[in-house]
């Protein structure tokens, strides 16, 4: 979470800072870019993903919630209606993302876009799990070990396709075959 901020918000009252992201709010979900400058578009992001992940749950409480915060009610339709839907299902957040692009060119200030992030989601790949320090330390002993698996595999596979599966009447009728042993007695 963000160290909250002491004195005055972005150059102005907490009021005014509430107006001025719920208005770059509006333009970001009406546009799906925005370009200002690093610390508004900071700022932005928090309530942006906040607003979508109530948008993307869709009950009327939800609705009425983002309303009081964005007081632009074809604003909050867009968002509820199109941008919502949008979104990948398997997104757990990270619904904007914050490119910075330079600086300004009258009064040199650093600016950033910020833009919606509508684009599926990859799936991880599980990482390896990490060699003990020991193995690491001893690449020679840790080559056997990892031929091995690999080995007992290969041979099994040989061995299942040496070895047809047999009928359930054969099964049967080597279980009741005598032995040897049993033949000499």
């Amino acid at each position: 979470m963000p160290k909250p901020t002491k004195g005055p918000r972005l150059g102005g009252s907490p009021s005014h800072e509430r107006i001025m992201l719920a208005n770059l709010a509006c333009a970001l979900f009406d546009n799906e870019a925005v370009t200002t400058t690093e610390a508004r578009a900071k700022r932005l992001q928090p309530l942006a993903e906040k607003l979508i992940t109530k948008a993307r749950r869709g009950d009327l409480h939800a609705r009425r919630q983002v309303l009081s915060k964005l007081h632009n009610k074809a604003t909050v339709a867009k968002l509820f209606e199109e941008i919502a839907p949008a979104i990948d299902k398997d997104r757990e957040g990270g619904y904007t993302r914050v490119i910075k692009v330079g600086n300004r060119k009258g009064d040199n200030a650093p600016l950033a876009e910020i833009s919606l992030v509508l684009e599926g989601v990859e799936k991880k790949k599980k990482a390896k799990p990490a060699t003990p320090k020991k193995a690491a330390a001893k690449p020679e002993e840790a080559k056997p070990e990892e031929a091995q698996p690999e080995a007992a595999e290969e041979a099994a596979k040989d061995a299942a396709e040496e070895k047809p599966a047999a009928p359930a009447e054969d099964q049967a009728e080597a279980k009741t075959e005598e032995t040897p042993e049993e033949k000499a007695e």
